[in-house]
């Protein structure tokens, strides 16, 4: 179900109009250090992983950096496209780590078909499942949100399970709850915004 979601051109479009909010909400707050002016400052990525052709816009990074000379302190605002500094997009590391459940020989053959990743990447994102994720702010933040709770040793097919909607909708909202792991800047954006 969700190998067809990241085969879907219009999914990379959204992400990235979500990241380009995500962008212009803390370019608008300025700098946490002096409250300088935000110039963009943004870094290129290879994203791997997509089954599509995705835009010019998918090979960079949103960021920025103080205008104010002396300070020229870096603001990168969280991302639903990517998930840290995974090499992978997110949506594929989730998809795909979720799709992994249940780990078969042909599971991971069909895996490394549609996405190309090696056993040994879905092994360090199962780990990253299991053990960072669940130690994380974020997630200790977000699991009591949850009225079941999510069974841990099932993250995140577990997860992509709590949210409504259909498989794109779970998928976005999914992202969306991760999007404070993608970058150091996430815990000033959210004091800025009241939801720490």
């Amino acid at each position: 179900m969700y190998h067809s979601v990241l085969a879907d051109a219009r999914l990379y479009a959204f992400l990235h109009r979500i990241d380009c909010d995500l962008a212009a909400a803390a370019r608008r707050m300025g700098c946490p250090d002096c409250g300088g002016c935000l110039h963009s400052a943004r870094y290129p990525r290879k994203p791997r992983g997509a089954r599509v052709a995705l835009g010019d816009d998918y090979g960079f990074r949103l960021s920025f950096c103080c205008a104010e000379a002396g300070c020229r302190h870096r603001v990168t605002p969280p991302s639903v496209r990517f998930l840290g500094r995974k090499l992978y997009l997110g949506g594929v590391v989730v998809a795909a780590a979720a799709m992994q459940h249940g780990t078969t020989p042909w599971r991971l053959e069909k895996l490394h078909d549609l996405f190309g990743v090696s056993p040994e990447t879905l092994e360090r994102w199962r780990v990253f499942w299991r053990e960072t994720f669940v130690a994380s702010r974020t997630w200790q933040a977000a699991r009591g949100l949850f009225d079941t709770p999510v069974d841990v040793d099932a993250l995140p097919l577990s997860l992509l399970e709590r949210f409504p909607g259909d498989a794109q909708a779970r998928l976005v909202a999914t992202l969306r709850l991760l999007a404070p792991l993608t970058t150091r800047s996430a815990a000033h954006l959210a004091l800025a915004e009241g939801h720490a």
